[in-house]
């Protein structure tokens, strides 16, 4: 290639070096900073989970609920991204610790608006820990036992199973009663 061929290329690079450092990573920073976990684990603990809130509850209503168990910074209820309804649970932001505790023992198992609420201390999600097994074959194929025979789809794409007739014979369609054209059936 001749250098008036790679020029226009060599400028495109260099332009793109230029804006790839201003501009954002496409994908977002999945690990936290050390400094910005302890701060998580902090906000944490000033919070309650809240379970089976109504759904047609709205955050000043839930604030006003959890007022006698302390000051409260902020009321979070989560709707699904896809159809914009309430998911049915909320975060409250207490101003101090001592008031989650307060909470959790006065308010878990109270009414609200119809529905028993369930109020448990807000946990801290740690990147690296699950609750859930790893490598262990829950959840991979079918599962439980499936007995003797050919099971789904067996021969010619079946269900399987047992057949009393011989190979080829069709079952029998029901006889029909025919009646004439202008004869009338009566009982006497």
């Amino acid at each position: 290639m001749s250098n008036q061929e790679t020029e226009p290329i060599a400028t495109v690079v260099a332009q793109t070096e230029a804006t790839s450092t201003e501009s954002k990573p496409f994908f977002p920073r999945t690990r936290k900073t050390p400094e910005e976990l302890a701060e998580q684990q902090e906000l944490d603990k000033r919070s309650v989970y809240v379970g089976n809130v109504d759904f047609k509850s709205t955050p000043d209503e839930v604030e006003e609920f959890f007022n006698s168990a302390g000051s409260i910074n902020r009321v979070t209820i989560l709707f699904d991204r896809y159809t914009g309804y309430p998911k049915g649970y909320a975060y409250v932001e207490f101003e101090s610790a001592e008031s989650v505790e307060k909470a959790v023992n006065e308010l878990n198992g109270k009414e609200f608006r119809g529905r028993i609420l369930s109020v448990v201390a807000k946990r801290t999600n740690l990147p690296g820990f699950s609750n859930k097994p790893r490598g262990s074959f829950r959840g991979r194929g079918r599962g439980g036992f499936r007995g003797r025979g050919r099971g789904r789809g067996g021969f010619r794409g079946g269900r399987g199973g047992y057949s009393t007739r011989p190979e080829g014979e069709q079952r029998a369609e029901p006889q029909q009663e025919q009646v004439s054209e202008g004869t009338a059936v009566t009982e006497e």
